[in-house]
């Protein structure tokens, strides 16, 4: 599949799809069904300084046209991934996207600073956390506390830096230009919308965390309008992702404007959707007389 391989921040992907984080756990379930080495990356388990339990049970749901997940960022934390994780993982040979979040700037310092000069090649900052010094907003609604999470992370790491960005904002466009005016090295997004599930019987929200993120194919035209959005605002490049289930999906939202894809909640249906995707882009490109993937980025013609 030559006409799927391109170059992404310097490092070479043998396709566009990405395992999105919180969806393959570190990959060792889905390489008992297929080598890593056939994704294009994988964008690993949320990973926090220090270790977390997560939300209590229920946390998934259930919902039309996706599910709800209400995790809560359970992880051993990093030191944990670095010692037991990492060794296995860097022996995979693809590319590997570490998914980091903290409650603060520094937090977030720490763990980049842990993974500087290991095998990571990329780094997620997920800036959907609560900032608990700020009264709980998330660092991805505000555009200067995300700057902030940026600038943290980028002052102790050469990794490329990757700025995952939430939808339960206003203007998303503004945050991402925020990111890239810190230094951030591309945006990968949509994140999970917040939602509910209410138990009849019960009269009980069905998550014992009340709320959720929505993911999977509900949310997929929001996903496709934001990152159309950020594409032109920001001149970094973006890895989109939000409810892409088929090999059409994954083109209309290369279209919209993202280089690469991430795919998650498909996987809860299909653990082989990665190379059916595959398969129907390459396809696409053949009706179409196209080369390579990098033809169809941006593509869309707006009226």
């Amino acid at each position: 599949m030559s006409k799927l391989k391109s170059t992404f921040l310097g490092k070479e992907f043998r396709n566009p799809v990405i395992l999105a984080s919180g969806t393959a756990a570190m990959g060792r379930e889905i390489a008992e069904l297929y080598p890593l080495e056939t994704l294009g990356g994988i964008a690993l388990k949320g990973m926090t300084l220090n270790p977390k339990l997560g939300n209590p049970p229920p946390r998934v749901a259930e919902t039309s046209g996706g599910m709800l997940n209400s995790v809560g960022l359970q992880n051993p934390g990093v030191d944990a991934f670095l010692e037991k994780d990492l060794p296995w993982l860097k022996s995979q040979n693809t590319n590997l996207i570490a998914n980091i979040s903290g409650n603060a700037p520094k937090e977030y310092a720490e763990i980049a600073a842990k993974l500087e000069g290991s095998a990571i090649d990329f780094i997620e900052i997920n800036i959907s956390c609560p900032n608990v010094k700020q009264g709980g907003i998330t660092f991805g609604a505000d555009p200067k506390a995300a700057a902030s999470v940026v600038k943290s992370v980028k002052n102790v790491t050469k990794i490329p830096v990757l700025v995952k960005l939430s939808p339960n904002v206003t203007e998303i466009s503004e945050i991402a230009k925020a990111a890239e005016a810190a230094g951030a090295d591309a945006i990968s997004m949509i994140n999970t919308l917040k939602g509910m599930r209410i138990d009849i019987n019960s009269r009980r929200p069905i998550l014992r965390n009340n709320i959720g993120g929505l993911s999977g194919g509900a949310i997929f035209s929001v996903a496709v309008r934001m990152v159309n959005e950020v594409y032109r605002a920001v001149k970094i490049p973006v890895i989109g992702m939000g409810g892409i289930t088929t090999a059409n999906d994954a083109v209309e939202m290369m279209m919209a404007g993202a280089s690469l894809i991430q795919i998650g909640t498909v996987l809860f249906q299909d653990l082989y959707a990665p190379q059916k995707i595959c398969k129907g882009i390459e396809e696409f490109l053949d009706r179409e007389n196209l080369s390579n993937i990098s033809e169809i980025v941006g593509a869309v013609n707006l009226w």
